[in-house]
Protein backbone atom coordinates (compact mmCIF):
# COMPACT_ATOMS: atom_id res chain seq x y z
CA UNK A 1 0.00 0.00 0.00
CA UNK A 2 1.08 3.46 -0.97
CA UNK A 3 0.43 6.80 0.89
CA UNK A 4 -1.37 7.51 -1.80
CA UNK A 5 -3.70 4.72 -1.02
CA UNK A 6 -4.22 5.23 2.53
CA UNK A 7 -7.77 6.90 3.25
CA UNK A 8 -7.66 10.19 4.90
CA UNK A 9 -8.92 10.89 8.15
CA UNK A 10 -12.19 11.59 6.77
CA UNK A 11 -12.40 9.24 4.47
CA UNK A 12 -11.51 5.90 7.11
CA UNK A 13 -14.15 3.42 7.61
CA UNK A 14 -15.49 3.23 11.40
CA UNK A 15 -15.24 0.17 13.09
CA UNK A 16 -16.56 -1.04 16.58
CA UNK A 17 -15.20 -4.08 18.52
CA UNK A 18 -16.27 -5.73 21.72
CA UNK A 19 -14.27 -7.32 23.88
CA UNK A 20 -11.10 -6.31 22.16
CA UNK A 21 -8.86 -6.04 24.87
CA UNK A 22 -7.59 -9.59 24.11
CA UNK A 23 -7.77 -12.55 21.62
CA UNK A 24 -9.34 -12.49 18.44
CA UNK A 25 -11.37 -9.25 19.35
CA UNK A 26 -7.80 -7.90 19.25
CA UNK A 27 -6.49 -8.93 16.13
CA UNK A 28 -9.79 -8.17 14.37
CA UNK A 29 -9.20 -4.37 15.81
CA UNK A 30 -5.57 -4.45 14.37
CA UNK A 31 -6.24 -6.20 10.78
CA UNK A 32 -9.11 -3.39 10.95
CA UNK A 33 -7.08 -0.32 11.82
CA UNK A 34 -4.24 -1.80 9.04
CA UNK A 35 -7.02 -1.65 6.70
CA UNK A 36 -7.41 1.87 7.21
CA UNK A 37 -10.56 2.10 9.78
CA UNK A 38 -10.66 4.28 12.56
CA UNK A 39 -10.91 1.52 15.58
CA UNK A 40 -13.23 1.66 18.91
CA UNK A 41 -11.44 -0.81 20.70
CA UNK A 42 -14.15 -2.21 23.24
CA UNK A 43 -13.18 -3.30 26.84
CA UNK A 44 -15.28 -4.03 29.42
CA UNK A 45 -11.67 -3.52 31.89
CA UNK A 46 -11.39 0.29 31.23
CA UNK A 47 -7.67 -0.13 31.94
CA UNK A 48 -7.02 -3.27 29.92
CA UNK A 49 -8.81 -1.49 27.15
CA UNK A 50 -6.05 1.48 27.45
CA UNK A 51 -3.37 -0.71 27.57
CA UNK A 52 -4.19 -2.91 24.67
CA UNK A 53 -5.36 0.95 22.43
CA UNK A 54 -2.07 2.01 23.36
CA UNK A 55 -0.47 -0.88 22.35
CA UNK A 56 -1.76 -0.66 18.96
CA UNK A 57 -1.74 2.84 18.81
CA UNK A 58 2.02 2.31 18.95
CA UNK A 59 2.00 0.43 16.03
CA UNK A 60 1.20 3.58 13.64
CA UNK A 61 -2.26 2.38 14.19
CA UNK A 62 -6.08 4.22 14.60
CA UNK A 63 -7.08 2.53 17.42
CA UNK A 64 -9.21 3.91 20.69
CA UNK A 65 -9.57 2.65 23.68
CA UNK A 66 -13.75 2.31 24.69
CA UNK A 67 -14.74 1.22 27.98
CA UNK A 68 -18.00 -0.87 27.15
CA UNK A 69 -19.52 -3.65 28.92
CA UNK A 70 -22.10 -4.99 26.78
CA UNK A 71 -23.97 -6.34 30.00
CA UNK A 72 -24.67 -2.38 30.85
CA UNK A 73 -27.12 -0.70 28.99
CA UNK A 74 -25.87 2.70 30.68
CA UNK A 75 -22.45 2.14 29.39
CA UNK A 76 -23.90 0.88 26.12
CA UNK A 77 -26.06 4.02 25.85
CA UNK A 78 -23.02 6.38 27.11
CA UNK A 79 -20.51 4.94 24.08
CA UNK A 80 -23.55 5.51 21.61
CA UNK A 81 -23.73 9.10 22.43
CA UNK A 82 -19.86 9.04 22.33
CA UNK A 83 -19.54 7.87 18.55
CA UNK A 84 -22.74 9.58 17.79
CA UNK A 85 -20.25 13.48 19.29
CA UNK A 86 -17.33 11.61 17.36
CA UNK A 87 -17.24 10.36 14.28
CA UNK A 88 -20.98 10.36 13.95
CA UNK A 89 -21.30 7.46 12.22
CA UNK A 90 -20.47 3.67 12.45
CA UNK A 91 -19.35 1.20 9.28
CA UNK A 92 -18.56 -2.16 11.20
CA UNK A 93 -20.02 -3.42 14.34
CA UNK A 94 -17.51 -6.90 15.49
CA UNK A 95 -20.16 -8.33 18.48
CA UNK A 96 -17.22 -10.74 19.66
CA UNK A 97 -17.16 -10.07 23.36
CA UNK A 98 -17.89 -13.55 24.97
CA UNK A 99 -18.17 -15.63 28.14
CA UNK A 100 -18.33 -18.92 29.36
CA UNK A 101 -17.13 -21.90 27.08
CA UNK A 102 -18.47 -24.53 29.88
CA UNK A 103 -16.62 -27.72 29.07
CA UNK A 104 -17.90 -29.01 32.63
CA UNK A 105 -21.26 -28.79 32.31
CA UNK A 106 -24.04 -30.76 30.80
CA UNK A 107 -27.77 -29.63 30.35
CA UNK A 108 -29.01 -32.22 32.28
CA UNK A 109 -27.49 -30.43 35.57
CA UNK A 110 -26.59 -26.97 34.25
CA UNK A 111 -26.45 -24.43 36.59
CA UNK A 112 -28.73 -22.33 35.35
CA UNK A 113 -27.25 -19.05 36.49
CA UNK A 114 -24.07 -19.73 34.31
CA UNK A 115 -26.48 -20.14 31.54
CA UNK A 116 -28.24 -16.52 32.25
CA UNK A 117 -25.08 -15.01 32.44
CA UNK A 118 -23.25 -16.66 28.91
CA UNK A 119 -27.18 -15.21 27.62
CA UNK A 120 -26.88 -11.46 29.11
CA UNK A 121 -23.41 -11.23 27.38
CA UNK A 122 -23.12 -13.47 24.31
CA UNK A 123 -27.02 -12.68 22.69
CA UNK A 124 -28.33 -9.65 24.70
CA UNK A 125 -24.80 -8.28 25.11
CA UNK A 126 -24.99 -8.52 20.79
CA UNK A 127 -28.17 -7.54 20.60
CA UNK A 128 -28.06 -4.64 23.13
CA UNK A 129 -25.25 -2.92 21.64
CA UNK A 130 -26.75 -3.77 18.17
CA UNK A 131 -29.46 -1.76 18.91
CA UNK A 132 -27.63 1.01 20.37
CA UNK A 133 -25.24 1.91 17.15
CA UNK A 134 -27.82 1.21 14.68
CA UNK A 135 -28.83 4.86 14.35
CA UNK A 136 -25.13 5.33 13.48
CA UNK A 137 -24.65 1.96 11.50
CA UNK A 138 -27.81 3.53 9.29
CA UNK A 139 -25.66 6.69 8.65
CA UNK A 140 -22.92 4.58 7.84
CA UNK A 141 -20.69 3.85 4.56
CA UNK A 142 -21.36 -0.31 3.22
CA UNK A 143 -22.26 -0.95 7.18
CA UNK A 144 -21.36 -4.76 8.21
CA UNK A 145 -22.73 -6.51 11.41
CA UNK A 146 -20.45 -9.26 12.06
CA UNK A 147 -21.79 -11.28 15.00
CA UNK A 148 -18.60 -13.67 16.74
CA UNK A 149 -20.58 -17.02 16.32
CA UNK A 150 -19.53 -20.80 16.95
CA UNK A 151 -19.92 -23.82 14.96
CA UNK A 152 -20.90 -25.25 18.67
CA UNK A 153 -24.22 -23.20 18.41
CA UNK A 154 -25.06 -24.84 15.44
CA UNK A 155 -28.19 -27.13 15.68
CA UNK A 156 -26.91 -29.51 12.70
CA UNK A 157 -25.65 -32.20 14.50
CA UNK A 158 -25.41 -30.62 18.28
CA UNK A 159 -24.57 -33.12 20.70
CA UNK A 160 -24.56 -33.03 24.57
CA UNK A 161 -22.13 -31.18 26.93
CA UNK A 162 -21.17 -27.37 27.12
CA UNK A 163 -24.40 -25.85 27.41
CA UNK A 164 -24.68 -22.12 28.30
CA UNK A 165 -22.04 -21.58 25.36
CA UNK A 166 -24.20 -23.85 22.69
CA UNK A 167 -27.71 -22.00 23.38
CA UNK A 168 -25.98 -18.61 23.45
CA UNK A 169 -24.49 -18.91 20.19
CA UNK A 170 -27.30 -20.74 18.56
CA UNK A 171 -29.60 -17.81 19.84
CA UNK A 172 -27.10 -15.48 18.56
CA UNK A 173 -27.68 -17.16 14.91
CA UNK A 174 -31.23 -16.69 15.21
CA UNK A 175 -30.69 -13.09 15.81
CA UNK A 176 -28.58 -13.10 12.85
CA UNK A 177 -30.78 -14.31 10.89
CA UNK A 178 -33.72 -11.86 11.81
CA UNK A 179 -31.84 -9.01 11.92
CA UNK A 180 -30.27 -9.63 8.48
CA UNK A 181 -33.86 -10.27 7.18
CA UNK A 182 -35.23 -6.37 8.77
CA UNK A 183 -31.56 -4.21 8.26
CA UNK A 184 -31.85 -5.78 4.46
CA UNK A 185 -33.84 -2.72 3.24
CA UNK A 186 -31.02 -0.42 4.70
CA UNK A 187 -28.55 -2.01 2.64
CA UNK A 188 -26.44 -3.57 6.18
CA UNK A 189 -25.13 -6.74 5.81
CA UNK A 190 -25.27 -9.03 8.83
CA UNK A 191 -23.89 -12.29 9.04
CA UNK A 192 -22.73 -15.02 11.92
CA UNK A 193 -18.82 -16.37 11.76
CA UNK A 194 -17.46 -18.69 13.46
CA UNK A 195 -13.36 -18.23 14.00
CA UNK A 196 -13.15 -21.82 14.72
CA UNK A 197 -10.91 -23.28 17.61
CA UNK A 198 -8.61 -20.56 18.51
CA UNK A 199 -5.57 -20.68 20.58
CA UNK A 200 -7.06 -17.52 23.01
CA UNK A 201 -7.65 -17.30 26.88
CA UNK A 202 -11.44 -19.25 26.28
CA UNK A 203 -10.26 -21.55 23.75
CA UNK A 204 -6.77 -22.85 25.24
CA UNK A 205 -4.00 -24.02 23.36
CA UNK A 206 -3.58 -26.50 20.52
CA UNK A 207 -6.24 -24.37 18.36
CA UNK A 208 -5.24 -22.21 15.20
CA UNK A 209 -3.61 -18.88 15.37
CA UNK A 210 -5.43 -16.04 16.39
CA UNK A 211 -4.71 -14.44 13.40
CA UNK A 212 -6.41 -17.23 11.32
CA UNK A 213 -9.46 -17.29 13.43
CA UNK A 214 -9.74 -13.22 13.02
CA UNK A 215 -9.72 -13.95 9.21
CA UNK A 216 -13.02 -15.03 9.20
CA UNK A 217 -14.29 -11.93 10.86
CA UNK A 218 -12.23 -9.57 8.91
CA UNK A 219 -13.85 -11.61 5.53
CA UNK A 220 -17.61 -10.60 6.93
CA UNK A 221 -16.48 -6.70 8.10
CA UNK A 222 -15.06 -6.22 4.09
CA UNK A 223 -17.53 -7.48 2.35
CA UNK A 224 -18.73 -6.10 -1.48
CA UNK A 225 -21.78 -4.43 -1.78
CA UNK A 226 -23.39 -7.34 -3.22
CA UNK A 227 -22.14 -9.39 -0.58
CA UNK A 228 -24.01 -12.56 1.12
CA UNK A 229 -26.87 -11.42 4.54
CA UNK A 230 -27.94 -14.04 7.09
CA UNK A 231 -25.53 -16.71 6.76
CA UNK A 232 -23.58 -18.56 8.52
CA UNK A 233 -19.36 -19.04 7.74
CA UNK A 234 -16.27 -20.04 8.42
CA UNK A 235 -13.08 -18.78 6.84
CA UNK A 236 -15.47 -17.38 4.30
CA UNK A 237 -17.21 -20.62 3.40
CA UNK A 238 -20.69 -21.21 4.31
CA UNK A 239 -21.56 -23.66 6.62
CA UNK A 240 -24.80 -25.53 8.31
CA UNK A 241 -26.73 -23.93 10.84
Amino acid sequence: MTDADVPTRADRRVALVSGANRGIGREVARQLARRGCTVFLGARDAAAGERAAAELAAEGLDVRAAELDVTSAPAVEALARQLGVGPGRLDVLVNNAAIHYDTWQNASTADLGVAHEAMETNLFGAWRLTLAMLPLLRRGRHARIVNVSSGAGALNGMGGGVPAYRTSKAALNALTLMLSAELRGDRILVNSVCPGWVATDMGGPGGRPVEDGAASVLWAADLPDDGPTGGFFRDGQSIPW
